[in-house]
């Protein structure tokens, strides 16, 4: 599947997009309830360009700077996961000061009509759009009505437990369940960062490791977690990861993501990769020493082998 367009500005979309058809929403994750979204989008106009119009930075993360990181997916990552669902352009309004005032009546004139010239829409029951979130997809309904564009608004995807949401995602990471979190996902969970220098003190334990900063990603429960890496040529290997902040040596100020790749001897400092948390093996501790330390990263690796050892 190409990697769809990113697009910025809806006074400049190439003509090629205009008259598409556009699943709405900030798509966090980009869970099944998300994509099936956007194949509604596409089901009601299929020989229509298919996009996506979301929100970059997400609204809370506007509304609510100070609150701790909870994204799923940062823009390059939901683009791509978007893309692999079909679309072919991602439209991420940039979310400022500016367009959070803009009315419903006018992100739909301008926007969704004048910049894209939609013929469909489609959007989950939830959607809200517009100043203080003055439009919902019951004003969308009218609108669109009256403007002669289709709507689909799609009922929540669900399972045993109820909807699936973000939020509902976010809040399995957070308390160790990344399986369960990929079921709703439709994939694993990917935290994607640049390799940044560490102390190099993995590789004086004899276990080196690749290592992200969390940055705006959400921080799920710390501890110790079978992992698969997606590295930049493709390859997916794996190995085990540690997210916390090593109390053992002293403790950090921000929580880091550190992955010891199995069987692995290449440079990746500087290049992006993936890390995709499988299972959860064993919370953060802290331990009397090195050797301690050495030991217990020693049995965590033949754990991680063992709960890897079917993919």
């Amino acid at each position: 599947m190409t990697a769809p367009v990113i697009l910025t500005d809806w006074r400049a979309v190439p003509a090629a997009f205009r008259g598409a058809t556009l699943a709405l929403g900030n798509m966090d994750g980009v869970h099944r309830g998300h994509v099936a979204v956007l194949r509604a989008a596409h089901a009601a106009r299929p020989a229509a360009p298919l996009g996506v119009v979301t929100f970059e930075p997400h609204p809370r993360e506007h509304f609510r700077p100070d609150d701790p990181p909870f994204r799923l997916t940062l823009l390059p990552a939901k683009a791509a996961a978007l893309g692999a669902a079909g679309a072919h352009f991602v439209l991420a309004l940039r979310f400022d000061a500016a367009l959070a005032a803009m009315p419903a009546e006018a992100f739909f004139a301008e926007v969704l009509q004048q910049g894209l010239s939609a013929v469909h829409l489609a959007c989950g029951q939830d959607f809200a759009f517009g100043h203080r979130r003055g439009g919902d997809a019951g004003t969308l309904a009218t609108m669109a009505e009256a403007a002669g564009v289709g709507l689909t608004v799609v009922p929540p995807v669900g399972d045993a437990e109820g909807p699936i949401s973000s939020t509902r995602i976010r809040r399995l990471l957070q308390d160790g369940y990344p399986e369960r979190a990929s079921a709703l996902l439709g994939r694993p969970w990917e935290i994607r960062g640049e390799v940044v220098h560490g102390d190099k003190l993995g590789r004086v334990l004899g276990w080196p490791t690749a290592n992200l900063w969390l940055g705006r990603h959400l921080e799920p429960a710390r501890g110790v977690y079978a992992a698969t890496v997606s590295l930049p040529d493709g390859r997916e290997v794996k190995g085990v990861s540690n997210i916390g902040r090593r109390p053992t040596l002293g403790g950090d100020p921000e929580t880091r993501l550190e992955t010891y790749i199995f069987d692995f001897d290449e440079d990746l400092y500087g290049k992006e990769i993936g890390v995709r948390l499988r299972t959860f093996l064993r919370p953060d501790a802290k331990f009397d020493g090195l050797e301690t330390l050495k030991a217990a990263i020693a049995q965590d690796a033949e754990d991680a082998r063992a709960a890897l050892a079917g993919l």
